[in-house]
This record gives C-alpha cells, sequence and structure tokens, in this order.
C-alpha cells in the first residue's frame, strides 16, 4: 500500500470531483469533498459512503465546507470548473499553504462544432499554473485531466487507462503517481514539467470529441514504457 492520505476534494459535489474521491476511499484514503455548503458536500458524501459498503480496507469519506476540508486534509485535489477557479483559488490560498495540490481542472469551451480548448493567458498558461501562481506556498501539479467521470463512479476495479502526471517538483509528482494506482491499478506516468499542462487540459475536448463519435467513455494509454 502507498502512503496513506486525507485528500481534500474540492469541486468534491461534481461528478469528476465525487468519482475521484470514490476511487481514492476505495483504496483506503480519506476523502473530505469540500463544497462552499457544507451540507451539500456532506449530502454527496454520503453518497460515496454507500457506495463504499461493503468494500475492504476502504476509507471514510465525509463533508465540509471548502476551507475546512482544506485544513483536515495533506492532499488538496482541485476539481471545479474552470470559471470561477482563479476567485476560489485565490481565496483559499492561505488554506493551501505546504499542501500538495493537484490539479483536474480543465479550462474547455463548446460551441456548435463541439468541445475546445480555452486559451489561457495567451497561450502561456493553465488552469494548473495558475494556481501555483495564486497559492504560491503550495506544491501545485496537474493529473486526472483525462479520466471519465463516468468510468470514475462506474463497476470496475480499476479503469484501463493511464493517468499523465506534470509538475515542477518531484515529490509532489509522486504523491499524484501514487494516488493514481487508486483509479488505474498502476502508478501515473511522470509527463514532465508543469507547463505541459497546457497541452493536457485541452486534450480533454479531443476526448470528448471520440466519446460523442464512438458514444464512449475513452481514456489515454501510454504505450512503449516497461511496466512502471
Amino acid at each position: 500500500m502507498t502512503t496513506h492520505h486525507t485528500v481534500a476534494v474540492i469541486g468534491g459535489t461534481g461528478p469528476q470531483g465525487k468519482g475521484l474521491g470514490y476511487r481514492f476511499a476505495r483504496q483506503g484514503h480519506d476523502i473530505v469533498l469540500g463544497s462552499r455548503a457544507a451540507e451539500k458536500a456532506e449530502a454527496v458524501a454520503a453518497e460515496v459512503t454507500e457506495r463504499l459498503a461493503g468494500v475492504e480496507g476502504a476509507g471514510s469519506a465525509r463533508g465540509a465546507a471548502n476551507e475546512d476540508a482544506v485544513a483536515a486534509a495533506d492532499v488538496v485535489l482541485l476539481a471545479v470548473p474552470y470559471d470561477g477557479h482563479d476567485e476560489l483559488v485565490a481565496s483559499l490560498a492561505g488554506a493551501l499553504a505546504g499542501k500538495t495540490v493537484i490539479s483536474c481542472v480543465n479550462p474547455l469551451a463548446f460551441d456548435k462544432r463541439g468541445a475546445h480548448g480555452r486559451v489561457v493567458n495567451g497561450g502561456e498558461g493553465s488552469a494548473a499554473e495558475s494556481a501555483a501562481e495564486l497559492a504560491p506556498e503550495a506544491v501545485v501539479v496537474g493529473a486526472f485531466h483525462n479520466v471519465s467521470a463516468v468510468g470514475l463512479w462506474g463497476d470496475e476495479e480499476f479503469l484501463d487507462e493511464d493517468v499523465i502526471v506534470v509538475g515542477d517538483s518531484v515529490e509532489g509528482k509522486q504523491v499524484a503517481i501514487d494516488l493514481a494506482a487508486a483509479v488505474t491499478g498502476r502508478p501515473g506516468v511522470d509527463g514532465g514539467k508543469l507547463r505541459l499542462a497546457r497541452v493536457l487540459e485541452p486534450f480533454t475536448a479531443v476526448l470528448i470529441s471520440i466519446n460523442r463519435k464512438y458514444k464512449a467513455h475513452s481514456g489515454i494509454r501510454v504505450t512503449g514504457l516497461d511496466a512502471h
């Protein structure tokens, strides 16, 4: 078993946050789902707890207001919509100091031609990099961008895909690489520096397009690596 974590999931009432929280708790980590309204988070945490019934060695799930969730955790997952992301991260910056923060935020837009990536900071930025600037005392990495919320809440023991992790801190990336095993059954793939979140975040639009075409829940597999 990898290191046990208490993970605060900010945006824990949304499908991505709820699904990732559920997967972490299935493998023995404790999760605190965060929301602006504690009651909303508690209701979703009860849903996750019900889903964990009978799972041997499962961790606990509870809900809290965002700041309380962050205070209770050593790892924070940002799973919020991009709209309002900067304002929320800035408001939590003090609480995030010293924590490992994993961003899976995808700045996407939709029009009649489908999903596409939004341009962040004139093409020189990403949601993950914005979080790192807004919470400079946190260790920010990017991961879990391309994992389907439907798959996360599904019945499979593990999802047959890879989680690519980017960041400028070796230690921070290792936390996300280890947590990825709770989702895929194998460690995440070190994808390089944090600025590569500029590629990973909008790539989700490609998967959405594939899913629409093939009526599927596609993911990414990285081939050519020895067993890692």
